[in-house]
């Protein structure tokens, strides 16, 4: 392994600029270990900027409502990782899992709620995971959703399972999704990483 030196502080931080104090202690210090195959000081750039990475990445769901059905309404969840860095902005996008909802509502165009049976506005809300007093479990929940309270992302099957929170799993079955609690187990781990590294969660529900 080679290690990387920057002539100058001001040179180590042209390369990465969003890096700080609180930043890892290799960064902070201006070294960098790069693989001996790397000899272009061109790929040795690329390289620490792609480490400048994980200081400058927000996690952001988005759930895609693909079919709006009388009694439920299914979805798709995909995971986009916004790059904020001068340098790096961008994003990628990767399908997750699959949604259920009870039935859409269109509240644009005058739409109405029906308690326990409607799904909620569309809108981009934060998310962070708390405890359910009602499922006895730490779930994530969605903040400042209008006309609703206590949206949840949980476990569950059928639209008898929700009265407005989503449930996460497989549409391998009509009007259902599977295996559940695997992928709500998935989706806390990857929100609970994201949070560990100081990162805001958000969803974009379309």
């Amino acid at each position: 392994m080679h290690r990387l030196r920057f002539t100058s502080h001001r040179h180590w931080k042209s390369l990465c600029p969003t890096a700080t104090l609180a930043s890892p202690k290799w960064l902070r210090l201006g070294i960098a270990q790069t693989s001996s195959a790397l000899h272009s000081p061109h790929r040795h750039i690329a390289t620490l900027r792609a480490f400048a990475l994980e200081l400058t990445t927000i996690m952001e769901l988005v759930l895609t409502r693909i079919a709006k059905r009388k009694t439920y309404t299914i979805g798709k969840l995909y995971i986009v990782e916004k790059v904020n860095d001068e340098y790096l902005a961008g994003e990628k996008q990767t399908y997750f899992c699959d949604t259920l909802e009870p039935t859409w509502r269109d509240y644009a165009h005058g739409g109405r709620k029906i308690k326990g049976c409607s799904a909620i506005p569309e809108g981009r809300y934060a998310v962070v995971i708390s405890w359910s007093p009602k499922m006895k479990a730490w779930l994530p929940i969605l903040l400042g959703v209008p006309m609703f309270s206590g949206i949840r992302i949980h476990a569950g099957n059928t639209a008898a399972d929700t009265e407005g929170c989503i449930l996460v799993g497989q549409n391998l079955k009509k009007g259902m999704v599977l295996n559940s609690n695997i992928w709500l187990k998935r989706l806390k781990d990857r929100i609970v990483e994201a949070k560990a590294k100081g990162e805001a969660v958000w969803i974009t529900v379309r």
